[in-house]
């Protein structure tokens, strides 16, 4: 059976609620050819299916022939559109530019050239407004078509003022491409590797940042220059572990929202992956307080007119704010509780399945899995993370390494020993393809392998032995990339002390909450 996801119109009318499928039928409706009633067939037929199978969309729908059927879809998909761009929210800021700029193409036409300046002229104040340089660019060039073109006797030194102002709006279009240019290569690298593995990624990484980083005034720079120039030092300084780097520019790209409000309403995506990365950088860093500060924050924004203004911003909610609950019960060592998550999780997961990246759905497995791992159900845990290791896929290489060590880790504490030397072998040889060992996971490998043959009265002086290893490596920034994803000296005391792993991470948080 075809995967839904690969059917576009199934996709799109999917992601319909009641009112806009509503509004596509009376849209349809008030047409009467032929087409367009079998277009209403097609539709009805589709948004009853739970998976898209065009063989018994066929068998029960005799009407509609398989030689017709891909020029009914392009039609539907067309009209489905249309009828979206209609009830479109008003506040659209983009929208209401394309339009005008519609507006001003239709008045030229028209042979109306001072209305349609006029009109460029609104949409130019409306574009500096928002700092939307790319609808002044437009204009821009438009009006320098129509004096060109025309005598229009609009004002004295009109073509100097065009050519002063398209020549700024290019320099500030160049260094805003350049940046935002850069923060999207970064990010694709964190999203392929991970973080720097090595010195030879370190290395890599900060040639390619410095080569990259164009000069820039800070005072002179726009918004969109300053949220692109923060998101490049956010990733820049993650990817090398560099957690104050990560935490000022992510606070900076968060203040950035908060200096001007009205861009989270046009760019409210962008201010919750602020929201996130805030949030992530506390959590990384350990600050508790400051993070159940921005916790709030965001979940103010989660039930605000913004936080709820479309499909795209909920489910970017949903997704960054549980993610960030989560890590609360990480911090308090609160596992058990936070058990209580999963199941909405799971049902929005499956909800939203059209629309979420495998990114976030292998992060959220993860994070499960630690879950449950926490709350001493290792099974429940080896679950959702061979969800994870199933799923072959070349994305977020070192999520897959650690799902694997962690999956070890739950079938040591099963006692599934005859299994374990076998999966021993074969995360070692998958970590070390992936270049993903460091001295830490070494290490770990090394006490599993050693671990069958050690007595009960020697495993707890190995437990103390490789504790003692890995806090020597915390501090080193190559290292610890592998205490941010698995909290394995929390696992090794519980051990040591044969108590539950969220007893050992609750008592270190009660102790520096009273620090």
């Amino acid at each position: 059976m075809p995967n839904r996801s690969t059917d576009i119109v199934f996709q799109l009318i999917k992601s319909l609620d009641k009112g806009e499928k509503r509004n596509f039928k009376l849209y349809v409706k008030r047409h009467s050819g032929g087409e367009e009633l079998k277009i209403v067939q097609l539709f009805d037929a589709m948004d009853k299916m739970d998976e898209y199978d065009e063989v018994l969309l066929l068998k029960k729908n005799r009407s509609l022939k398989k030689q017709q059927l891909s020029n009914i879809k392009a039609h539907l998909y067309k009209q489905l559109l249309s009828s979206l761009r209609i009830i479109e929210d008003a506040a659209n800021i983009d929208m209401q530019l394309h339009e005008q700029l519609d507006y001003a193409r239709i008045l030229y036409n028209k042979g109306l050239y001072l209305q349609s300046l006029k009109i460029l002229d609104k949409l130019k104040e409306i574009a500096k407004k928002y700092e939307l340089i790319t609808y002044q660019l437009q204009a821009v060039i438009f009006e320098k078509k129509i004096e060109a073109m025309h005598i229009t006797r609009s004002m004295e030194n009109r073509a100097e003022e065009l050519t002063v102002e398209s020549n700024d709006i290019n320099t500030h279009l160049t260094l805003t491409s350049k940046l935002s240019s850069l923060a999207l290569e970064l990010y694709g690298w964190y999203i392929k590797h991970g973080h720097a593995r090595d010195d030879k990624d370190v290395h890599a990484v900060k040639a390619f940042f410095t080569t990259n980083l164009p000069a820039y005034e800070l005072k002179q720079m726009s918004f969109y220059e300053k949220l692109y120039l923060y998101q490049s030092y956010c990733w820049y300084g993650f990817i090398l572990q560099d957690l104050l780097m990560y935490y000022r520019n992510t606070q900076k790209w968060v203040d950035l929202f908060e200096e001007m409000p009205v861009m989270k309403n046009i760019e409210a995506v962008q201010y919750i992956r602020g929201m996130h990365n805030l949030l992530g950088a506390h959590f990384n860093l350990n600050n508790y307080e400051k993070f159940n500060e921005a916790i709030k924050l965001f979940e103010a924004f989660s039930v605000s007119a913004e936080g709820q203004m479309n499909a795209n911003v909920r489910i970017q909610t949903f997704v960054y704010l549980n993610i960030a609950k989560i890590n609360r019960h990480f911090l308090e060592g609160s596992f058990t509780e936070g058990l209580a998550l999963v199941p909405y999780i799971d049902e929005k997961l499956e909800e939203y399945k059209l629309h979420l990246d495998r990114h976030r759905v292998l992060v959220f497995y993860y994070k499960i899995a630690c879950l449950y791992f926490g709350a001493g159900q290792p099974e429940k845990a080896i679950d959702y993370l061979n969800k994870i290791i199933n799923w072959k896929m070349n994305l977020r290489t070192d999520l897959q390494c650690y799902a694997r060590l962690l999956h070890l880790i739950a079938h040591f504490e099963l006692g599934n020993y005859q299994l374990l030397e076998y999966l021993i072998k074969s995360v070692y040889r998958f970590m070390a393809k992936m270049k993903n060992l460091s001295t830490a996971e070494e290490e770990v490998l090394k006490f599993l392998r050693k671990s069958f043959s050690l007595s009960s009265q020697k495993l707890i002086p190995a437990f103390k032995s490789l504790k003692e290893k890995l806090e020597s490596m915390e501090g080193n920034p190559l290292e610890s990339r592998s205490f941010m994803y698995l909290d394995i000296i929390g696992w090794l005391q519980s051990k040591i002390d044969k108590v539950p792993v969220q007893e050992i991470i609750r008592r270190k948080f009660l102790e520096n909450k009273r620090k």
